[in-house]
């Protein structure tokens, strides 16, 4: 299952050493990650995550000792994130264990390797009330992750195919990922996979998720990988369009003109800024934007 897990094409894919595994297994389930991660990187996988175990099961210390020796980990996710003191607890380690990695000053953009990000779990209500504090606990939280099952089961609520149960709380890690310039916004698993009608629900969850700020989602099967991308991905549509904005605000700026209009639609200074995000984001999935700029190099602002 670790070797097949290397043909998979993904943003980030996560090793587990949490739920999946029985206490008797831990050990056995470290080194066989640890071993894994050593070898060459492939080049469909972008990030290469794992999924320690809470802080306050005693049991992350081990994990992260084993873990960190691996030659090509990228990020730690850490479960049941429910103050700042369990994030204060993994930069301990980490800077312990690798200090060249992570120096006590600040690290540089042409550091390598980078440091190791840490990815948060919120899972709980206590630690929806403490987010601000948790997303200012270190500067290795790369962002945070909804884990709406240990949600529900803290709040006493039952899942329905609406999420409304859960309106709240996944806008407030959104919110705050952003009041916080964490890059990686994460939203719900969908446990819904199999056959036309679990990818149906994997859509509409997506698409439910971008709408409120979240620019990925957990996945636990390789068929959900296509639908999720795509949803998250900017349409052609969207790019081509944020591509014309781009290229006729350089123009406006030129002439004077803090605001114009574009197929009868008012740009100004927070359109432009959405449309250079898409652009780049657009940029990251592929899409050949140089190509796109070339078509539209002619557009004016209306």
């Amino acid at each position: 299952m670790l070797d097949k897990s290397r043909g998979l094409s993904v943003d980030c894919i996560a090793y587990d050493l949490e739920d999946s595994v029985t206490p008797g297994k831990k050990a056995e389930a470290r080194l066989n990650i640890r071993r894994l991660l050593d070898q060459p990187r492939v080049e469909g996988i972008r990030e290469q995550a794992v999924r320690i175990n809470a802080v306050e099961t005693g049991l992350a210390l081990d994990d992260l000792t084993e873990v960190l020796k691996a030659g090509n980990l990228d990020t730690i996710v850490i479960p049941k994130v429910n103050s700042a003191s369990d994030l204060h607890f993994v930069t301990d380690v980490i800077r312990h264990t690798l200090p060249k990695r992570h120096p006590a000053t600040a690290h540089t953009a042409s550091q390598d390797p980078p440091p190791i990000r840490l990815l948060a779990l919120i899972e709980s209500a206590k630690a929806l009330s403490d987010l601000s504090s948790i997303c200012k606990a270190t500067p290795y939280l790369s962002g945070l992750i909804f884990a709406a099952e240990d949600f529900a089961l803290d709040m006493s609520l039952t899942r329905t195919p609406s999420l409304t149960e859960f309106l709240y709380a996944r806008s407030a890690i959104a919110t705050a990922c952003r009041a916080h310039s964490l890059p990686s916004t994460i939203d719900l698993v969908c446990t819904s996979y199999k056959g036309e009608a679990g990818q149906k629900t994997l859509e509409e969850e997506c698409v439910g998720g971008k709408g409120l700020g979240f620019n990925g989602k957990q996945l636990i099967h390789p068929s959900q990988v296509e639908i999720a991308q795509r949803a998250f991905a900017p349409s052609e549509n969207e790019v081509e369009f944020a591509v014309r904005v781009v290229i006729a605000d350089e123009k406006a700026d030129k002439q004077g003109r803090g605001a114009w209009s574009l197929e009868g639609k008012m740009i100004d200074v927070p359109v432009v800024g959405k449309a250079k995000a898409v652009v780049k984001r657009a940029e990251a999935c592929g899409f050949d934007v140089a190509a796109m700029k070339e078509n539209w190099k002619g557009q004016e602002p209306e």
